[in-house]
């Protein structure tokens, strides 16, 4: 069973198609699926279906993608390693990322390390802060940037705190609470509510929040980006309460403090196993020591 083999069968599985495939790992189809038919030979099982139309992965292609993908990332971490001893970082790093992230300015931090290491591969994945943890202790993401209640810690990483927030109000400009001072939760429950999915750390905020006034509100829509918020907002569609560090960043609506409003905690989180040279490189860009406790 060859590296090469292994790669073929993981950008298949993510492509779902053979062309695609062939074009990312740059060679011709008929290479790609000469190989792997050569792996499921070898195996003694098929790891794809094949229909006109699409390729799916097999029971046995299911079970097998997952190693298949941390064989490759151990051997793409043992050449950075090899890179990282001659005084060279090298590899690829994925970082992960809330939606609301305002603890840094996530991308001139990434345009300095880019600068910095240009022979590092970067990629960045958008998720709510309960997935993310769980892709770092898989091994899935190096790094991640959280938003939590208070009180709530990731398990199973390590990391730090980056900075505590407190929530505002978000309306739009022609809402009746726009040219307040300041509002309270029991007024801001009379209205509708544009939240984050029910279940998530960042609807978490805002619930913990409610419940623990007393008070009860209708969310009448859930969104997965602050984006598509703002533009139910401004329309005048809803209200929402969101960090106000964050809060700024978004066009057409107004902000206004809110008396014993959500808050939340912004970390950053990285693999218990430790990290890679290119991981720990960005950590040093960001000005946080890899040293810190469990987060």
């Amino acid at each position: 069973m060859e590296l090469q083999q292994m790669r073929y069968v993981v950008a298949v599985a993510e492509t779902g198609s053979f062309t695609k495939a062939a074009h990312r790992c740059l060679v011709v189809q008929s290479a790609l699926s000469h190989q792997i038919a050569r792996l499921e030979r070898e195996l003694g099982a098929r790891l794809f279906d094949r229909t006109s139309r699409s390729v799916r992965l097999t029971p046995a292609g299911a079970a097998f993608l997952p190693s298949a993908r941390q064989c490759l990332d151990f051997a793409e971490r043992a050449a950075a390693e090899v890179a990282a001893a001659v005084g060279e970082v090298r590899g690829r790093v994925v970082v992960g990322v809330i939606p609301t992230v305002a603890a840094v300015d996530l991308p001139a931090a990434l345009k300095v390390y880019r600068e910095r290491y240009p022979q590092v591969r970067v990629a960045l994945r958008m998720l709510p802060s309960h997935e993310l943890v769980e892709q770092v202790r898989q091994g899935a993401l190096d790094l991640a940037f959280l938003g939590l209640p208070p009180g709530v810690r990731p398990e199973g990483v390590r990391g730090r705190e980056l900075a505590r927030d407190e929530h505002v109000a978000v309306v739009a400009p022609s809402h009746s609470l726009a040219g307040r001072a300041g509002t309270s939760l029991e007024r801001l429950a009379e209205e509708l509510f544009v939240d984050f999915p029910a279940g998530s750390p960042g609807r978490m905020q805002s619930d913990q929040a409610f419940a623990a006034a007393g008070l009860q509100r209708e969310v009448a829509f859930e969104v997965t980006t602050a984006e598509l918020m703002a533009g139910l907002i401004s329309e005048g569609l809803g209200v929402a309460v969101l960090p106000s560090r964050y809060a700024p960043r978004l066009s057409g609506v107004v902000t206004l403090p809110v008396v014993g409003g959500p808050s939340r905690v912004e970390h950053l989180v990285w693999s218990a196993a430790g990290l890679t040279p290119a991981a720990a490189a960005f950590l040093d860009v960001l000005g946080v020591p890899e040293t810190v406790g469990g987060a």
